[in-house]
């Protein structure tokens, strides 16, 4: 058989599972949806805080590069 059918089975039945399961959740559609966003919310916060940390390290890694070039910088002029 094609691995390229088998792959699009696969990804058809993922769909349809997932579609399935929102339709036949005990819960509310818009309790779904509430989840699902405050979901979406989180994970953009918490790629903020990671990028907000990587901002601060370099800018740290920045500095101590900048004040070792002056104190060679210095080291040379006399």
């Amino acid at each position: 058989m094609d691995s390229g059918k088998i792959v699009l089975g696969a990804l058809a039945g993922l769909a349809t599972g997932a579609i399935l399961g929102i339709l036949f959740a005990p819960e509310k559609g818009s309790v779904t949806r509430q989840r699902i966003a405050d979901k979406g919310m989180d994970a953009a916060d918490e790629l903020k805080n990671k990028y907000q940390d990587l901002i601060d390290s370099l800018a740290q890694k920045l500095e101590t590069v900048k004040n070792q070039g002056l104190n060679y910088f210095e080291d040379g002029k006399e």
